[in-house]
C-alpha cells in the first residue's frame, strides 16, 4: 500500500502560513505587581455582590448575573465566573478561616478571579458585561457610566495595601462613613 504524504502543512502554508485563523503567536495576561495583593472582601459584600444579584434586562426577560443559565455555580454556563445567588451576608468580624468557608467568600474569590487587580479596564468582570472588546453571551448588561460600572471600577482599582489581606481594615475605608458604597 502506497503512503500518501500529509497535505495539511502545505494547505496551511497556502493560507498565509501556519496561522490561518490569524491568532496571535502568543497570549499574555496584563502585567500586575506580583505582590499577592487582594481586593476588599467588605466592599465586595456590600457593593459588588448586589450588582451581581440585581435583575438586569436580557434575552428572555430579566435575570441576574448569578442566575441560572448565566453564572450560577450549579447550573450556569458562564465561563470562569461562578456565583451562588443565594449567598447571604456574613459578619466580616468573624475569623478569616470561618469567612473563607462561606458562599459569599466563594463569590468573592470567583469575582476577583476575573479581575486584573488594580486595572479595571483589563478586567473581564467589567469588560464582558460592557462588551468592551470582548464577547459576552449575555450581551450588553452595563452601559458606560452606570452605578454598577462605577462600583466595579472602584473595587478593582483599589487593592488592599501590600502585605494586607482581603479582610484588611483598609477595605472598610472603601465604604462611606454611613456604610454606603463609595465610587470616588
Amino acid at each position: 500500500m502506497k503512503r500518501v504524504p500529509c497535505l495539511l502543512p502545505a494547505l496551511l502554508a497556502a493560507c498565509g502560513g501556519g496561522n490561518p485563523l490569524d491568532n496571535p503567536d502568543s497570549v499574555s495576561n496584563p502585567a500586575t505587581s506580583g505582590d499577592g495583593r487582594a481586593l476588599s472582601f467588605v466592599y465586595f459584600q456590600a457593593c459588588v455582590q448586589p450588582v451581581l444579584t440585581t435583575p438586569v434586562p436580557g434575552p428572555g426577560g430579566s435575570n441576574t448575573c448569578a442566575g441560572a443559565g448565566c453564572h450560577d455555580s450549579r447550573s450556569g454556563t458562564g465561563g470562569a465566573l461562578r456565583l451562588d445567588g443565594a449567598a447571604t451576608a456574613v459578619d466580616p468580624a468573624l475569623p478569616a478561616d470561618q469567612l473563607r468557608t462561606t458562599a459569599m467568600y466563594r463569590n468573592f474569590v470567583s469575582a476577583q478571579g476575573v479581575t486584573v487587580i488594580g486595572n479595571a479596564t483589563a478586567s473581564l468582570l467589567l469588560a464582558k458585561p460592557r462588551l468592551a472588546g470582548v464577547l459576552h453571551g449575555g450581551g450588553l448588561i452595563f452601559d458606560g457610566d452606570s452605578s454598577a460600572t462605577q462600583r466595579l471600577t472602584f473595587w478593582i482599582s483599589r487593592p488592599m495595601p501590600a502585605g494586607q489581606d482581603e479582610f484588611s481594615a483598609a477595605g472598610q475605608a472603601l465604604l462611606g462613613a454611613d456604610g454606603a458604597c463609595r465610587t470616588e
